[in-house]
């Protein structure tokens, strides 16, 4: 009973705020919280040495390439006054030999002080090639060390990278098979009215694309929104250190990006809601016409129904436009954000460099920074889209499992048969009505009893009720008036688990999965020795179409048994029933599909099913039912007639008049 199928709209969400449902996934996440700690260390390792790179370069330029200016002291402690202007000074080491006899051959232009000498840089443009050489051996030694420390933090930094990676990987795939596994658990367990309302492209991108899109959120955004937050500090803190004030210039446009995150911020949740429920209408769609694609070819509607999903699917494509426009403006800002950053520090560090207020190294390291740290609330605002797209997901699949459409079961489930000795002794109906919609009665104050051993057929018009009193034997449904009782219990007192172990039913049109035979036939998962097999398959008339088949009971089936006949399944459906070996066996229609041939084949098989166990058969062609031991006759939800055949006829009531009219 599909009531919107095809057609569906999503549950209006409102305002729900990132920390909650952040804390609503915690669940799944916390079994993993070692790895994610393990990562967020590997992660603050791989910022420092992140932060470590720029002031590497700043050391190699004002210690070793360019050096600072810096007044030469006195042996007393006190600077030489240069009232010129302040010198740069190379220092050497006088234990050096080759170092020492340039000294002593150019004693006038050193200023020496114990083992330690010192020359004006400008001063070295005296010296021949191979003396400076000599002379600056120091600073190219200090350079390859420092060269050789960049290398290692470089290599070092891409097997954290890797390490890092690979932890938060695993963990964000663990994270999506716990939560799609529970998605699907709990989706399992949903009532029947549940599915009559929510198509199946809905769940199904509920279970898929929406899992998947939550992938990102667990395997990077955690571990890179964490890191960039730790750069962005570590880079505040060394900017400040190395010249506050032009580090306060810089920072000058950090509220201009604020304000525009937060702007954007709601922009792109709607976007990402939007785009989410678009997807599941395509899915949906796109189910719907594979499910009845025969329909729309017979009736030529390939074209309408081409521009049913167009719209859709355009739909999809502006949400999708929406999403891409909210991040093709908030992008760009940031970058011009960052480059007119980048430009202050050009001008005001450059002029003091000019001025000799501050060194080329501390500017370079600015350069550095302030471009590394723009590439932070680039990431951040990245990974913010990722977040907005993967929480859009999440709001879906919350309401799905805050949906507690599921049959309530006893506090304390009935043992492993119904009741008393395990063995079912009489099914009741005591004044039952129920409705599938509110005010629309389908079955009213219906009451009867059926004992062990006895087959009761039920019989009426179309929309009697039938089917719906199977329901609640099944306990698909639960009635809204009345008790439907298994030896004086309420089923609703019993776990449905227990309650359907002892039944079986077979439809008007049986449902197989893919998969192969021996999977359909052996559904409830006992092994069947080669004996009962065999008895199983001969008594459900199943042994020649085993025996027919290319691999026998390992041939492959596609998905509903579509390769196969109405019959075929039909005789599938009934060995699955028998290796089920049930008390209450139920017939819904179960050969009204069938040929006369055919027919007579499952009625032989039906009667070996029904041999000795309790049975309820459903049916419209009354000459199905004329051996029956009692006949329950439903005419708009109301029991108007019980007895057998031949009473029924003899009374020459609602029962003989359906006769009347078949014959």
């Amino acid at each position: 009973m599909r009531t919107d199928f095809g057609h569906f709209e999503e549950e209006q969400l409102g305002r729900t705020y990132d920390v909650k449902l952040l804390r609503r996934l915690y669940p799944f996440i916390r079994p993993y919280k070692l790895l994610i700690s393990a990562s967020l260390v590997l992660v603050i390792l791989i910022a420092l040495m992140d932060i470590a790179l720029p002031y590497i370069t700043k050391i190699a330029i004002d210690r070793y390439i360019v050096p600072q200016y810096t007044p030469f002291e006195t042996p007393a402690g006190r600077p030489e006054k240069e009232p010129d202007k302040r010198q740069r000074y190379l220092q050497v080491d006088l234990k050096n030999g080759d170092i020492r006899t340039i000294v002593q051959a150019n004693a006038d232009r050193f200023k020496i002080e114990g083992e330690s000498a010192w020359i004006a840089l400008s001063a070295l443009e005296d010296f021949s090639s191979a003396e400076r050489a000599i002379l600056r051996e120091p600073h190219m030694t200090g350079l390859a060390w420092l060269t050789a420390a960049f290398l290692a933090i470089i290599l070092t930094n891409f097997i954290l990278n890797f390490l890092q990676a690979m932890v938060m990987e695993y963990t964000g795939q663990m994270v999506m098979h716990g939560l799609r596994t529970r998605l699907f658990d709990h989706i399992q367990s949903m009532t029947v009215s549940f599915f009559t309302r929510h198509p199946v492209g809905r769940l199904v991108t509920r279970v898929t694309n929406d899992i998947q899109n939550m992938h990102e959120l667990f395997t990077s955004v955690i571990a890179t929104v964490f890191k960039d937050i730790f750069l962005l500090i570590g880079i505040a803190a060394v900017l400040l250190s190395i010249h506050w004030q032009l580090a306060l210039i810089s920072y000058t446009v950090l509220p201009v990006v604020l304000l525009a995150s937060i702007y954007f911020a709601s922009r792109s949740r709607e976007a990402f809601r939007t785009l989410r429920i678009k997807v599941a209408e395509i899915n949906t769609r796109f189910s719907e016409t594979l499910g009845g694609i025969k329909v729309v070819q017979l009736f030529q509607q390939e074209r309408n129904n081409f521009k049913r999903f167009s719209r859709t699917n355009h739909e999809n494509y502006l949400a999708g436009m929406m999403q891409v426009q909210v991040f093709a403006v908030f992008l760009p800002i940031i970058e011009m954000l960052g480059s007119v950053a980048l430009a202050g520090i050009i001008y005001f560090g450059g002029s003091r460099v000019l001025t000799e207020t501050m060194s080329l190294g501390d500017l370079s390291a600015f350069i550095f920074y302030m471009r590394m740290f723009f590439r932070p609330i680039r990431d951040i605002a990245e990974k913010y889209n990722i977040l907005q797209n993967a929480l859009a997901s999440a709001e879906r699949i919350f309401l799905i499992l805050d949906n507690r459409e599921q049959l309530p079961q006893p506090a304390q489930p009935s043992g492993p048969a119904p009741a008393g000795d395990g063995r079912i002794r009489d099914i009741a109906f005591d004044s039952v009505s129920f409705s599938y919609v509110l005010d629309e009665p389908v079955l009213r104050d219906v009451s009867f009893r059926i004992t062990a051993g006895e087959t009761v057929a039920v019989v009426g018009p179309t929309g009697s009720g039938k089917t719906s009193l199977i329901n609640l034997i099944l306990r698909f449904y639960d009635p809204t008036a009345g008790r439907v009782q298994i030896n004086g219990m309420d089923i609703r007192d019993m776990s449905t688990a227990t309650l359907r172990s002892r039944m079986a039913l077979v439809t008007q049109d049986p449902f197989l999965f893919s998969g192969t035979i021996r999977d359909n036939i052996n559904q409830h998962g006992r092994r069947l020795s080669g004996t009962e097999l065999d008895r199983m398959l001969t008594v459900s008339q199943c042994r020649e179409l085993i025996d027919r088949l290319p691999d026998g009971m390992d041939t492959r089936i596609s998905e509903g048994g579509k390769t196969l006949s109405s019959g075929e399944r039909q005789f599938l459906s009934i060995a699955r029933a028998f290796a089920r070996d049930p008390e209450l066996i139920i017939l819904d229609e179960a050969t009204s599909y069938i040929d006369s041939d055919t027919e007579q084949k499952i009625q032989a098989a039906l009667a070996q099913l029904m041999a000795k166990r309790t049975s309820i058969v459903v049916a419209h062609r009354l000459a199905t039912v004329r051996n029956a031991d009692r006949i329950l006759v439903l005419n708009k939800g109301r029991i108007i007639e019980s007895g057998t055949h031949t009473e029924l006829m003899g009374r020459r009531g609602f029962y003989y008049k359906l006769n009347q009219l078949q014959s």
